[in-house]
């Protein structure tokens, strides 16, 4: 092992329903999932890799719904598990199955939930399996995300200017920030575009450069390269709704697959392409 590397662990509260991830031997979580019985599932907070500034926001003012990092689909059956179903108190929206570590501590972790999506008469329609990995890669965290999705009955999903998974950093007015594109396209200029990945760079408290995250679409994905929510203040979101409909049939699945590059520094739109390409020709890593 190279001095170079570090370490991790997980830790699970089922209590407080979190899956925590720290450097080995650390203090302080760098990551926390948040896994709670009727709440949408959600990633906050998330540390700079150097440990200055929270690179997440929950529940800001100027959209509430938005909790980190998350899944979150409009228009199922007409039933919207994007805006609706993050409160604490919020019930009938999602059930928890399950949270799980699978690999606890290394030089990577895998982590995993499972929530059933409730119609209005609280039956299931739609079980959601997101399972993630973790790791360090020279001075960078290397998040992947496999989505799947099981219809439990017949599912159309409706077309939507959102929907999927989206990354809320803490945005405010006055704050140094920019969304880049694959293609240059920035800030709203991104907005519905296709692309194959983004970034969101913005100088967040606590720190005198910008800290980064991007997202990369991966081609087994439909309808790749997806078109992007690009919102006022700067979330963002890979969209396959913002196509139009899509359908699944009473047991048919779908599947998802993103990778997150977060970083601080200066964005390089070269070097974010070059581990792209590293990302899409990887055969398919033994964690998933």
């Amino acid at each position: 092992m190279s001095p170079d590397e570090r370490h991790l662990q997980a830790i699970e509260d089922e209590k407080a329903g979190t899956i925590s991830i720290y450097w080995e031997n650390g203090s302080e979580p760098i990551l926390v999932q948040n896994a709670w019985q009727k709440v949408r599932p959600y990633i906050h907070p998330v540390l700079a890799p150097d440990g200055n500034g929270v690179l997440t926001e929950y529940r800001p003012g100027h959209h509430t719904h938005q909790t980190g990092l998350y899944w979150g689909l409009k228009e199922v059956n007409g039933r919207d598990y994007f805006m609706e179903c993050c409160k604490p108190d919020e019930s009938g929206y999602y059930q928890k199955i399950s949270s799980s570590i699978l690999v606890k501590s290394g030089l990577w972790l895998k982590w995993q939930t499972v929530y059933d999506l409730l119609d209005e008469n609280g039956s299931t329609i739609l079980t959601e399996t997101q399972t993630w990995v973790m790791k360090e890669q020279d001075g960078m965290y290397v998040i992947d995300l496999h989505w799947r999705g099981d219809a439990n009955t017949d599912i159309t999903v409706g077309e939507f200017f959102v929907g999927g998974l989206f990354l809320r950093m803490p945005w405010y007015p006055g704050i140094t920030a920019e969304v880049v594109n694959a293609v240059g396209q920035r800030n709203g200029e991104a907005e519905a575009q296709r692309s194959m990945w983004v970034d969101v760079g913005m100088q967040v408290d606590g720190r005198d450069d910008m800290a980064h995250i991007a997202i990369f679409d991966h081609p087994v994905n439909p309808a790749f390269p997806v078109p992007w929510r690009v919102d006022n203040e700067l979330g963002v979101g890979p969209s396959r709704q913002i196509l139009g409909d899509w359908k699944l049939d009473e047991g048919q699945t779908e599947e998802f697959r993103y990778r997150l590059i977060v970083y601080t520094g200066d964005f390089d739109s070269t070097e974010l392409t070059r581990l792209w390409t590293e990302y899409i020709i990887e055969e398919c890593p033994d964690y998933f």
